[in-house]
């Protein structure tokens, strides 16, 4: 089990063809409790890069399922991520649950969709040989 671990979870609403974000909250766990995240100077830099991966993996989410004509309405998205004593990261997890505003996701689709996720430019930085596992529900 890793030695330091670190989860987000965001809460999100889009508009137009392109999924276009209209409201978007990010809390992270600091101290057994769920806050507010607020990036500033002070923030420490691992949990900016974890905020930076997260972000981009919602990026690919909500623009790829733009591509594929899946326009949602919301979406629930957790990142953790799971790193050794030298901060090596061992476990990453991503996941995204979206409501659909018009379309209808079939399998394909999320499957491209999570290929997709993998090729945002923050995950291509990551070693190819962690645990990583993402996954996206929509309905």
């Amino acid at each position: 089990m890793s030695e330091r671990n670190f989860s987000m979870r965001m809460t999100s609403a889009y508009e137009g063809n392109n999924n276009d974000v209209t409201s978007l909250e990010v809390v992270h766990r600091n101290g057994g409790q769920w806050q507010s995240l607020e990036l500033g100077i002070a923030s420490p830099g691992f949990e900016i890069f974890v905020y930076s991966l997260f972000t981009c993996q919602h990026m690919y989410f909500r623009v790829n399922c733009a591509e594929r004509g899946l326009l949602l309405n919301a979406a629930e998205g957790s990142i953790a991520i799971g790193a050794d004593q030298d901060w090596n990261i061992e476990t990453v997890r991503v996941h995204f649950s979206g409501r659909l505003r018009s379309g209808q996701a079939r399998p394909e689709d999320i499957d491209y969709i999570v290929s997709r996720m993998k090729q945002c430019p923050v995950s291509c930085n990551l070693l190819e040989t962690l645990d990583t596992e993402s996954t996206v529900i929509l309905d």
